[in-house]
């Protein structure tokens, strides 16, 4: 067998030496005699048997690093007497162990740190200074975000496709490079190895760290928000945006509340026939129908439900943490926890040190521990039956069996009939219905040799995507299973469907070559088209152009149905209007049946070689079938394997050429990297927090805008001012990438920020996507981007209707209340304004267009520090209040009274005043939430905070 190497980097040390509550043992243990911080040395602070796990491991690091300064004795009390029914307003540092990125965001990361380099430079004029940015804990960038899906359906797929990435990311290959060479502490994971978490979860995490002599709790954050997927092997960590993140890599702690931990009660076994995707739906609806909600919240998994749960179960339901809203969904360390690490190649020295560790430290899951939770649901899983979530959102759970009919429902809600539903034959007999309801569309299409009619409800994609899902041996290879009797069968993919198979790890190519499944996939049409996220984060790549014609000419409802955790509009595909989330072998199951709109449960998907009709439980594995596949053909060699050499990549990316030296040569004809402006003129010292005044509204939302919204990862759209920056700067359209991809270049994503082609501003009545009015009375520039035919021209107050970033380029050269810096603006937005991903450039864009506050009616939680991060500000209306009901159309212009002794959650009264001058006064409150958040936003950011400390070190 492959051995593995100890990790040699650095790790964050403990505290020497300060150790009031006498918690400093030693612990014998298979890798020798090591330091341990005993809890038990709490127990006359607080009942630390009480305390849920997660609490345990926050309370651990506080401990650990105990120094009178930053983690106190106070700190330490805080937690140890952590009280369900009073979690109070205490605030504490979090030192996480290290921090995981993806590419997407990992990208402006390092760009940051470059840019950081050159501003301390400039601040101090010592060029040795430099070496001050650099990472104090170990950090893990896994290139997976990159590989978009152009080729599909044949065997040259993967080359096809990986050959596509490195033509399109060049630049950023090189750059990342070049920071590997350049950081201390920093790895690079190479593309065509698999996704950010099912790696860091097979591979990266060691359950307990061993540093120095010290044992303690493997924790983490990650620059993606599905960072949560390792809480299904016993590890603490969330994700967090790339500003906050950064702050980490420099050494600087998370400041946090002490969070309300939810329990989840788990009782029973699934049911034949239900998946981990079905459960993972499920607790998605429950918890975000909970009354008190879980945003912001640790939900922490407990009950005999648990004893004989796989760890790939567990992982799955954790990496949807985001989707039902919580910071954490945490499962603690048991047997089934060693049972993985066991199976996944790790040191038995390690393994048998986690078990000691944990049960020595209580960490070991001991449902005789009388922990009590702020709230404590239950769910027996006996009850989950299979379903999907849609169209797009991922609470919204369909039960397979109402599949039909509430796709039905959806085409009604979009203008459309459904041959043989209710609002068809109302339609038809002349009822209400049929003064609203068009009929079902369709078109006429030849594409590969066939020509049938694509018609609304078509699966135009079938993706099996996402490490929420690819990291699940069970749902694999049930797909694999369903394809092998479909196969079998003479049934196929319809002529429409671009179907994907984008594994998470290479290891899922290994047991499926074993089990011999290949063959069955690929007679489907899901080939391998890469190691990566793909479909789910919108790499869905363009659909055959013969189709994609049809959809838009004929404004048919194209559907997808992928084994992914997101679903949000504009965010698989721009062609994609449906998008429903599902377990693998169902994503196997629709692209067979090529329509959603079927029963699959009584309807028959096809007719097999003789005419006869195919049911889907006539290729539906049993769960005996599938637990005897993942027993003989998923072994510890195959990871042992496949991890033994991960850094060393492929012959392209070895053969990537980097530059070297402590500060990156910056080049001014890149599309890629670019140094970004936040740290060009930083002071030394900041100015005082100054009110806003005269601020014009840039956009007005509704309720639930996600960060795709915000800043989108897909396709950068022809005609906009992101392509038209793209087109000056000679790139053709055929290498225009996604915004995802571009996320080092500014120019390019300030231009792309609230471009979803999704996004209703209400400023703009009949647009969509991208688009404002401009309040400033000045006339188009050369520079400005042609608004698109059948575009309105005007919106609120008869302004002319601009692209958004062509509109802030109008309002930064006027004059703004008060003297120069141009016109400040705002947005006025609902409910869950920034939810989704943990996009750091949907504050930073925000941010570059001169947006100084956010009023919504609630923010998700990355965004809302994120924004912070970024110096804008967040308030929020009083409950019952916003803009509808306080009559605010966006014509007005705005006063926030914020001054520099504002305090965490202050009250503010913001002053409206409309064009016929009538004033709105309004009372918000002040997100900021804690202390160091007021420093942060005084100093413009974390960065600039940290970059200031720094200079003066």
């Amino acid at each position: 067998m492959v051995s593995r190497k100890k990790d040699p980097r650095q790790m964050p040390n403990s505290a020497a030496g300060h150790d009031p509550f006498s918690a400093k043992a030693t612990l014998d243990t298979p890798l020798g005699q090591r330091t341990i911080y005993k809890l038990d040395a709490l127990r006359g602070v607080g009942e630390i048997s009480k305390l849920p796990y997660s609490i345990r491991v926050l309370l651990e690091a506080v401990l650990r690093n105990l120094d009178g300064f930053v983690y106190t004795e106070d700190h330490v009390k805080a937690l140890a007497k952590y009280d369900k029914d009073d979690i109070g307003n205490t605030e504490i540092p979090f030192m996480p162990g290290r921090v995981v990125l993806q590419d997407f965001t990992g990208v402006p990361a390092v760009v940051d740190l470059a840019a950081m380099r050159e501003g301390i430079v400039r601040m101090t004029g010592d060029p040795g200074s430099a070496t001050k940015v650099n990472p104090l804990v170990p950090c893990d960038l896994v290139i997976d975000h990159s590989v978009q899906v152009d080729a599909f359906a044949n065997g040259m797929a993967l080359t096809i496709n990986a050959e596509k990435e490195f033509e399109r990311n060049g630049e950023r290959y090189t750059f990342l490079k070049w920071g590997q060479q350049a950081f201390n502490n920093f790895r690079v994971v190479p593309p065509a190895t698999g996704i950010v978490h099912q790696v860091n979860l097979e591979y990266l995490a060691n359950g307990v760290w061993d540093h120095d002599g010290v044992l303690y709790p493997d924790s983490l954050v990650g620059t993606d928000s599905h960072t949560t997927m390792i809480n299904g092997l016993g590890v603490v960590g969330w994700g967090v945006g790339g500003i906050e993140a950064e702050a980490v890599m420099l050494g600087q702690p998370i400041y946090m509340l002490i969070p309300e931990v939810v329990g989840v009660k788990l009782t029973g076994q699934l049911p034949e026939g239900a998946t981990a995707t079905d459960l993972v739906l499920r607790v998605t609806e429950m918890l975000r129908n909970h009354p008190g909600g879980v945003v912001g919240k640790f939900v922490e998994f407990h009950g005999p439900g648990l004893a004989t749960m796989p760890l790939a179960n567990r992982a799955t339901i954790a990496n949807m943490a985001p989707e039902y809203g919580a910071t954490m969904g945490f499962f603690p360390v048991d047997d089934q926890t060693l049972k993985y690490m066991t199976l996944t190649g790790r040191d038995e020295k390690l393994i048998a040190t986690v078990e000691q560790y944990c049960k020595a430290n209580g960490f070991w899951r001991n449902d005789g521990d009388p922990i009590t939770y702020a709230a404590d649901l239950e769910l027996d899983m006996s009850t989950v039956q299979p379903a999907l979530a849609g169209p797009k959102r991922p609470q919204d759970r369909i039960d397979l069996s109402d599949m039909k009919p509430m796709w039905e429902k959806t085409a009604a809600d979009l203008g459309r009939s459904v041959p043989g539903s209710e609002a068809n034959n109302m339609a038809n007999e002349g009822g209400t219905a049929a003064a609203t309801l068009a009929p079902p569309k369709s078109a006429p299409v030849t594409y590969d040799g066939h020509t049938f009619d694509f018609t609304d409800g078509h699966v135009a994609i079938a993706a099996i995507t996402s490490c929420t899902n690819t990291s699940n041996p069970e749902v694999m290879l049930a797909a694999g299973l369903v394809a092998r009797k479909a196969a079998a069968l003479g049934l196929t993919r319809k002529p429409w469907v671009k179907t994907s198979m984008a594994p998470g790890s290479k290891v899922v190519t290994e047991y499926y070559e074993k089990a011999q499944l290949w063959p069955d996939l690929e007679a489907l049409g899901f080939h391998l088209v890469g190691y990566g996220c793909t479909t789910c984060i919108g790499n869905s790549g363009p659909l055959p152009e013969p189709i994609s014609k049809a959809i838009n000419e004929h404004d048919l409802v194209a559907c997808s149905v992928l084994s992914g955790n997101r679903n949000f509009e504009g965010r698989i595909g721009p062609d994609i209007k449906c998008n429903y989330l599902a377990s693998p072998p169902l994503v196997v199951a629709y692209a067979i049946a090529g329509t959603v709109n079927i029963d699959l449960q009584n309807d028959p998907l096809a007719n097999d070689q003789d005419g006869n009709p195919v049911y889907l439980k006539d290729i539906w594995p049993t769960q005996q079938e599938v637990d005897d596949l993942v027993a003989t053909c998923v072994t510890r060699e195959q990871f042992l394997e496949q991890y033994a050499d991960v850094f060393k990549g492929s012959e392209e990316w070895q053969n990537v050429d980097a530059p070297t030296g402590q500060l990156f040569a910056w080049d001014d004809k890149s599309t890629y990297v670019q140094e970004p402006p936040f740290f060009t003129d930083l002071a030394p010292e900041p100015k005082p927090i100054a009110p806003i005044a005269g601020a014009r509204c840039l956009a007005k939302l509704a309720d639930s805008v996600t960060t795709d919204h915000i800043s989108p990862a897909g396709a950068i759209k022809s005609n906009t001012p992101a392509a038209r920056y793209l087109d000056q700067n000679g790139v053709p359209k055929s290498l225009y990438n996604s915004f995802g991809s571009r996320r080092g270049n500014d120019r390019v994503m300030t231009r792309g920020t609230f471009a979803n082609i999704r996004v209703k501003n209400q400023l703009a009545p009949g647009t969509e996507g991208g688009f404002t009015v401009d309040f400033t009375g000045k006339g188009d520039q050369p520079d400005f981007t042609k608004l698109p035919d059948g575009c309105p021209t005007t919106g609120v107050a008869d302004a002319p209707v601009r692209y958004i970033y062509d509109a802030v380029q109008n309002y930064k050269s006027a004059d703004g209340v008060g003297g120069s810096g141009g016109t400040p603006l705002v947005v006025l937005a609902g409910v869950d304004y920034g939810m989704g991903s943990s996009r750091d450039w949907a504050a930073k864009g925000t941010f570059l267009l001169n947006v100084k506050a956010v009023i919504a009616k609630s923010f998700e939680r990355i965004h809302r520090s994120n924004l912070v991060g970024m110096g804008v500000l967040p308030l929020t209306f009083l409950p019952g209040e916003d803009a509808e009901s306080l009559g605010l159309t966006g014509a007005e212009t705005f006063d926030i009274p914020i001054t520099d002794d504002v305090q965490p959650r202050q009250t503010l009264t913001v002053t409206a005043k409309s064009p016929d001058g009538k004033e709105t006064t309004f009372d918000v409150t002040v997100r900021i939430d804690t202390p160091v958040e007021v420093q942060y936003y005084r100093n413009g950011g974390i960065l600039h905070t940290v970059l200031r400390n720094m200079a003066k070190a």
